[in-house]
């Protein structure tokens, strides 16, 4: 009888022997780490009774009493803490601009201007985004035209659709004919478009950078007005030999004036004056407008009209105004209220500059 062959593995065959071998490394090593009883109890005798020299007791004589504290002198006493100023920005430099007197145009004196507000580089790119803002914004929107439903008519059909040898025709107000209505024609709609705030604040200092840098700007430091003892019928030609006499008229292309305020008698020798041709033109109330220069309030003016005209006189507190209307893209640290604090200005400069902001005449 053939013998059969022992189908279990190799691995549970000499399982076993392994177990077993494991075991007995297991118990050598309990036996040696196993301190024997007679060293336990020594060990734990010897803890229990150990020996130590005596220390002296403490007496309360030997302790020196603490010294009373003397009151120091005013002149030893340290410097009370000074408020922590932070250091001035090194790339932030003052720029300086000349106030003028009206209509003399003198100089009279000088206020300066951080750089990040009028010593801005020219950014073509983002004047070009701030003037199609605001021409876009300018928009009305209102054109409206009829399509073929909306108009009043018939929807009888003209004429046969074969036989007649001419073009296919439907009802008399199809787009095709005279008095019908409009295929594709222009609805009310908004044209505005968006623009960041930031980039918007941006284009106004740029612009009145760019101004400054050639020479373009003129700070008045009081309103523009005419003088009361010219006669009301002698306004408009007076300013007009004093814009040709400053060389800001029309021969040398033209002069924008700023102001918080609207100056009637500034207004009515701008507008609809018959020698400088504008008669018959309508000009807005709002708006003194001339051949020669135009006069605009702090709230009418734009980017578009910093850079339209030749040259721009503006009156100090509308530039102001102006630059602090527009600083949304600077750090608090940067603006111009922060700035003028960290130059050390007064008090009362501080209360000056308050009120041009608000308004408030002082």
């Amino acid at each position: 009888m053939a013998s059969k062959r022992i189908s279990t593995p190799a691995k549970h065959l000499l399982g076993g022997f392994r177990h077993a071998y494991r075991h007995q490394q297991c118990r050598a090593l309990t036996t040696e780490s196993t301190p024997s009883p007679n060293a336990t109890l020594a060990q734990t005798y010897h803890d229990a009774h150990l020996t130590s020299t005596p220390t002296e007791p403490i007496l309360e004589a030997d302790i020196s009493p603490i010294p009373p504290a003397t009151p120091s002198s005013p002149s030893t006493r340290p410097p009370p803490p000074q408020q922590y100023t932070p250091p001035r920005n090194p790339f932030i430099k003052p720029t300086h601009l000349t106030l003028h007197a009206f209509p003399t145009l003198e100089p009279t004196t000088y206020t300066t201007y951080p750089s990040t507000h009028l010593l801005l580089p020219l950014r073509k790119d983002i004047l070009h985004r701030a003037i199609i803002y605001e021409a876009d914004s300018t928009r009305q929107g209102s054109a409206n035209t009829r399509w073929r439903d909306e108009v009043h008519g018939s929807g009888r059909k003209i004429r046969p659709q074969k036989g007649t040898g001419s073009a296919r025709l439907g009802d008399k107000k199809s787009p095709m004919l005279k008095g019908g209505g409009v295929a594709f024609g222009p609805k009310p709609r908004d044209f505005s478009t968006g623009l960041q705030r930031a980039v918007y604040d941006l284009a106004w200092r740029t612009a009145l950078s760019y101004r400054y840098a050639r020479g373009e700007l003129i700070v008045l430091e009081g309103q523009p007005a005419i003088p009361e003892k010219i006669h009301q019928d002698s306004r408009e030609r007076w300013m007009r030999d004093l814009l040709r006499h400053h060389r800001m008229g029309h021969a040398d292309g033209r002069t924008l004036f700023v102001t918080r305020y609207r100056s009637d008698s500034l207004w009515e020798s701008l507008r609809g004056q018959k020698v400088y041709g504008v008669g018959q033109r309508k000009v807005k109330d709002t708006v003194g407008d001339s051949r020669d220069a135009r006069a605009l309030t702090v709230e009418e003016v734009d980017v578009k009209d910093l850079l339209e005209l030749g040259r721009v006189a503006v009156e100090k507190g509308a530039l102001e105004r102006m630059l602090r209307e527009h600083e949304s893209d600077l750090t608090p640290t940067q603006k111009l209220g922060a700035w003028r604090r960290m130059m050390g200005g007064s008090a009362a400069a501080v209360v000056e500059e308050v009120y041009d902001f608000v308004g408030i005449g002082v």
